[in-house]
Order: C-alpha cells, then structure tokens, then sequence
C-alpha cells in the first residue's frame, strides 16, 4: 500500500510530558508533579457565569475572531495590566487555548526555509509548530548560569540572513524564568536592527513573583513586530475551557484569522461568555492564586537546599528545573528511576529540548500536602543514590 503519512509529521517526537503522565495514572499510590496544570477549581462566579449562559441558550457560534465583549475586555486587561493597547475589532482573535495561537501565528508568518528562534529548554510545542510551519527551527540555549534567561547577545549571534521569528517564551515554562524590563529593552534592540518579529507566548504573565510582568509589545516600536499570545488557563484555572487569545498587527491579524476560520471556526461560546467574567471580576482570585503558589515556591526551593539538590530561584510560572547531573544519569533514567522506586513522577528536562539534558522540571500546581509527601519521597530517593555512589 502507499504510505499514508506526511513525511513531515512521522519525524515529529511525541510530548515528553505526556509519557510519565500517562504510566503514572495506572500506578497505584503514585504522586505527579508532572503536569503544568493548577489544582484550584475555577473559581465559582466564572463557572456560573458559563452556567448562566447556557441557561439563556447562548449555545451558538461566536463571529470567527470571538465574541465582541470578550475581545473588549481583553483590551481592557491588557491595558491595565500590562499597558499595552489594541484595537479589538482589528487586533485581537479569540482562539483554542494559547497553542492554537503558536500555531497560527507561525504558520501565517513562515515561508519554506524560514528562520525561527526558540530558546530552550522551553514548551513542547514550538518547535513542531515551527516545523510543521515549514519553517527551520535555530535552538538557543538557555543556559542555568545565567538564570535561563535569553540575551541580546545570544539573539544576535545566532541571526542569519533567513533569520525571520523570535520565540519569547517568558515567564517559562519548564525552568520559571523570567524577563525584566531592561533585558527585554536589549532585546527589542536587536529585534528592530535586523527587522525582525517576535511571538511572545506570556500565559504565566500573572504568574510572576518578582515584579509585574512587562511585555515586550509595550516597549517602544515592539508592537507592531509582536504576537502577544495569552490565554486563561493558567491565571484563572481554566484550563479545560481551552480558551486563549493573540494580539498582534492587523496584517499579521488577518492572516490568522484565515487558518482559524477554516480549521476552527471558533472557540467554545460558553468558555468566551465565562471568561468575560474572568477579566472583569477575577483579579482577587488571581492574586490568592499566585500567593499560594509562591508559598509552595518557597517550600520547594528550601527543601532542596536542605537536601542539597542545586535549583536557581525562579521567579514565575509554577515549575522548578532541579539539577541532577551529580548523580551521573540522564534526565529520563533519573525520571524513571524516581518513579519506579518512590513512585513520584516529574518530567525529564529533555522533554524541552536537548539542552534541558541534566536537569528536572517539577511542577508545584499541587497541594502543599502533596508536595510534602512527594519531597519526603525525593529526599529518600536522593540519599539512596548517593549511598550507592560511595
């Protein structure tokens, strides 16, 4: 028979996050700290709210780019927030979950041979979204040294003539680094001298404990190089409403607008109608959100210490990116070791790109009482290795 696959998609990886979660589920008394997804319940006015809409049968089709409101308080929020500005009838698309957005930007944006930046470690899905783009994916390293962040420096040297797209993947998602204004400064220098355009993927923008997040689509002469991509998951623990949104040039817009129309046509009404609610009334829930997070942050970075397992200090998300290279095994026989023998799953740094080699990524999007116990697990783990190498 004729092969069926494109030749594209057979050279595609799995997501490396999905392979522990899936052989955790089936063990018994197990404990994950692998998945990237909040363990608060969405907070009950944006659930009514959705339960209200659907009372009133707003069952239909919203206009392709997404209901008009929504898109209104999207402005409002970002503005607020972030001070940046957009037009919301010309600017803004309401889309699946951030990914759809990664996807779409990419794929209205690249030309065969096209050159993307990503910084890694970093999210699975931008490379495949680059790839299945056409376009060529360049890997920058983010290096532990520097706290993971991206430099101006790095950008520029590994910019070519093909060179196109920059990937800004912060706060990030697997080491929790963040970018402050000065480094993002240095950045959109670099971005501007070789007429270059950014995706800025910001779904931890509220999940920062540093300073307020800035984007890099507020700083001068930025906005029209940027997709801004954001989304509710995160924030508001929506995640199963699966409800993002991108803002970005009219052109680029546009352009979007079309892949969506036609592979999507729109996101979930109900989702739309509740996270209207979201931006008007959720900043509390946030703000609680974010405080109990930074409290297991804490807890976490103090337990390593205490078991003398190097970790920089991150500053968003809700991901620490651990080091294990003393203990002389790769990341995904450390990983399966820890859950064969203390039946405790994290994720190898791999599953984020080659260069996440030696390292970790724990989620603390649990319970404080989960964590306990998960960290009673790995200290027991790591004293057994290092009794083994004496």
């Amino acid at each position: 028979m004729r092969n069926p696959l494109s030749k594209t998609i057979v050279t595609i990886e799995p997501s490396g996050i999905r392979k522990f979660f899936d052989i955790v589920s089936e063990m018994k008394d197990a404990i994950s700290l692998g998945v990237g997804e909040p363990d608060f319940d969405t907070p009950w006015h944006i659930r009514d709210e959705a339960i209200y809409s659907l009372e009133r049968g707003r069952t239909f089709y919203t206009s392709n780019a997404g209901l008009k409101e929504l898109k209104e308080e999207i402005c409002h929020y970002l503005k607020r927030r972030y001070q940046v500005c957009y037009d919301c009838e010309k600017e803004v698309i309401v889309t699946v979950g951030g990914s759809e957005a990664i996807d779409i930007a990419m794929r209205a944006m690249l030309d065969p041979g096209d050159e993307v930046l990503i910084p890694q470690p970093s999210y699975v899905s931008y490379l495949p979204c680059c790839v299945l783009a056409n376009g060529v994916p360049v890997i920058i390293e983010l290096k532990a040294e520097n706290d993971f962040r991206l430099t101006a420096e790095q950008i520029e040297a590994a910019i070519t003539p093909k060179t196109k797209l920059l990937v800004l993947p912060f706060p990030n998602n697997p080491t929790g680094a963040v970018m402050e204004k000065k480094d993002l400064e240095a950045i959109a220098e670099v971005i501007k001298k070789y007429d270059l355009y950014v995706i800025s993927d910001e779904i931890y923008s509220e999940l920062t404990y540093l300073d307020c997040h800035t984007t890099i689509a507020s700083l001068p002469d930025m906005k029209e190089r940027t997709i801004l991509i954001n989304g509710f998951s995160k924030a508001y623990a929506m995640t199963g409403w699966r409800l993002g949104y991108a803002c970005g040039p009219k052109t680029i817009l546009e352009q979007m607008l079309k892949i969506h129309q036609y592979a999507i046509m729109c996101a979930p009404t109900t989702s739309q109608y509740a996270a209207v609610d979201a931006l008007r009334n959720g900043d509390e829930d946030v703000a609680k959100m974010r405080e109990e997070y930074n409290g297991r942050r804490r807890y976490l970075l103090t337990r390593f210490r205490e078991m003398g397992l190097p970790c920089f200090e991150p500053f968003g998300a809700f991901y620490v990116f651990p080091c294990i290279r003393e203990f002389g095994m790769t990341s995904d026989e450390f990983a399966t070791r820890l859950l064969n023998e203390q039946k405790i799953a994290v994720v190898p740094g791999t599953a984020f790109g080659d260069c996440g080699e030696g390292f970790v990524r724990i989620s603390y999007a649990y319970s404080l009482d989960a964590l306990k116990k998960a960290l009673d697990r790995i200290e027991l783990f790591l004293k057994n290795l290092k009794r083994e190498s004496l």
